[in-house]
């Protein structure tokens, strides 16, 4: 295993995916850029069922769609994307916000 490998399993990154109504998006991403959070992947009309929100599955029967933020962070910066996503589930509880936290093996 080379140097920088080692460097970046040492540095302890994890990977967030936050899963949220589509309707939602520009509060979603401005709650994020205001809190300094600039890197991110979207996933844009994402379907699926959860267990707080009705099925957004882009059908006449149950319409809608969902975006997906992936958000690489380092460990100290877990808090602050935690709370951000408890921020946004209290504030708008029926954008159906759901934050995942995954370990991050390594970036390519």
């Amino acid at each position: 295993m080379n140097d920088a490998i080692r460097k970046w399993r040492a540095r302890s990154v994890k990977m967030f995916l936050i899963v949220y109504c589509d309707a939602a998006d520009e509060y979603v991403i401005e709650v994020f850029k205001k809190a300094g959070v600039s890197h991110y992947t979207k996933m844009e009309e994402v379907h699926g069922v959860g267990s707080e929100t009705e099925p957004k599955l882009g059908t006449h029967i149950w319409p809608g769609a969902n975006n997906v933020l992936f958000v690489a962070v380092q460990n100290e910066e877990v808090p602050l994307i935690t709370e951000l996503v408890r921020q946004l589930k209290k504030e708008h509880p029926r954008a159906g916000v759901k934050g995942f936290i995954l370990p991050m093996e390594e970036s390519i």
